[in-house]
């Protein structure tokens, strides 16, 4: 069967938008080398010089902030007081701020981000949780995508949306805000401390952003593999991802079960230090279950006892045909069939270029690997072959919705698009 035939490609693009800003603390830059702790530093100058401010053109300053940023952010004001409040241990002893200085302060310390200027990309899809009014035989999604900024600084977006009984997806309009969460600080130094973080409800989900917060996320939340676990009746989502400081990364797990309060938790063990981690959707026996890659070219199966420990694996796919030579990848966390575990994958072949396929796995043992793709079942097509990273296509994740697979899927790095898939059509392009 071609790939025109297989692939229903929808008409609908999520591109990048410069417009989406988030405010965020602005940091003085590092002191010069003779700087000595008894030199006033950069933030005392502001400081400073915003004290030295008669009350009325402290006044006209703050209004004019206002009058350019209130309406492309919520709370503005109690977001400068804060800030004032948090730098508040760098500053020199000084005279109690009034409300107006403490405000005006907080402004000079922090600027607009324009998160997804760049790229969003690297898209996966889970059920909502909530299925209120949707239509018989629809289904309302949770889509989460990798969004890059100036710097190339990757953070957590996300969009909603339904998917008819046919396939047909549509996407929700984006709010034309967007927020970071309240994050309530670690209880220890340690970076290995659970971190929470919460959005109010009047925050529509297409305005949450989770943006880096720690040491280990400062470069980057990069891509996102969100899942639907089950256990015991009861559903939690949980979302590998992986932290980028700039020079290296590890693997964390994002935890939610309402989209409005979130825990991040570094994952520990031997099989953690690598990208791609993706959980499968349920315990395999008693036991949690990874499909991940530890050596850059196979993927591999960890079982573990505890959700945040991964150690050791076995290989379970390594690469076999012409487009998956150079290495192999998982493309979200399996998808259950009554047929076993369908995992997309991606392969890396000839010019670097990616392409996705699949694999299907015993559904009591995943280790038994029972078919998989000869040929890949999306490769770049030619109007998919430009952008910030060419000749790429790649999903973080798939949803089964009635007898299809919806699968969003980034473009080149750069903007992301939705194809669905009959899974009985799927099943038989795999060969043993």
């Amino acid at each position: 069967m071609s790939q025109t035939a297989f692939l229903n490609r929808q008409a609908l693009f999520l591109r990048p938008d410069s417009t989406r800003v988030v405010v965020r603390p602005f940091r003085p830059a590092t002191e010069p080398r003779d700087f000595k702790p008894t030199d006033k530093t950069r933030a005392n100058h502001i400081v400073d010089r915003v004290l030295g401010l008669d009350v009325e053109i402290a006044q006209q300053q703050l209004s004019e902030v206002l009058e350019n940023f209130e309406g492309r952010h919520r709370n503005l004001m109690t977001t400068f007081e804060k800030r004032a409040r948090e730098m508040e241990d760098a500053f020199a002893p000084h005279i109690a701020f009034t409300t107006l200085q403490r405000q005006l302060i907080g402004a000079y310390f922090m600027h607009e981000y324009s998160f997804e200027a760049s790229a969003l990309f690297n898209p996966s899809i889970v059920s909502h949780p909530d299925q209120s009014g949707v239509a018989s035989g629809s289904t309302r999604f949770i889509l989460s995508l990798r969004a890059v900024g100036e710097g190339h600084v990757s953070s957590l977006t996300f969009r909603t949306g339904i998917v008819a009984q046919n396939g047909t997806v549509d996407i929700e309009p984006t709010a034309r805000l967007a927020s970071m969460p309240v994050f309530v600080p670690p209880s220890s130094a340690s970076p290995d401390e659970p971190l929470d973080l919460t959005f109010s409800p009047e925050q529509p989900i297409s305005e949450r952003v989770i943006f880096p917060i720690t040491a280990a996320q400062s470069n980057g939340i990069e891509d996102a593999r969100f899942v639907e676990f089950e256990e015991a009746g009861r559903k939690t989502y949980y979302a590998t991802y992986t932290a980028y400081d700039g020079r290296g990364i590890r693997s964390e797990l994002l935890e939610t079960r309402d989209f409005l309060s979130f825990r991040m938790t570094p994952l520990a063990g031997t099989a953690s230090g690598n990208k791609g981690m993706a959980l499968f959707p349920r315990k395999i026996g008693d036991q949690f279950a990874m499909i991940g890659r530890q050596d850059n070219e196979n993927l591999y199966l960890i079982r573990s006892d505890d959700l945040h420990v991964w150690n050791g694996g076995e290989i379970i796919l390594g690469p076999k045909y012409p487009w998956e030579f150079v290495q192999m990848g998982n493309c979200g966390s399996p998808i259950e069939l009554d047929e076993g575990w369908l995992l997309l994958t991606h392969g890396v072949g000839p010019v670097r270029k990616y392409t996705i396929g699949a694999a299907l796995l015993d559904k009591a043992d995943p280790s038994r690997v029972l078919a998989r793709s000869r040929e890949p079942l999306v490769r770049p097509e030619p109007s998919e072959r430009e952008g910030y990273v060419p000749n790429v296509v790649y999903t973080c994740g798939a949803m089964r919705h009635n007898d299809q697979i919806v699968l969003p899927y980034a473009i080149c790095d750069t903007f992301s698009n939705f194809a669905t898939i009959r899974i009985s059509d799927l099943l038989n392009t795999l060969t043993g």
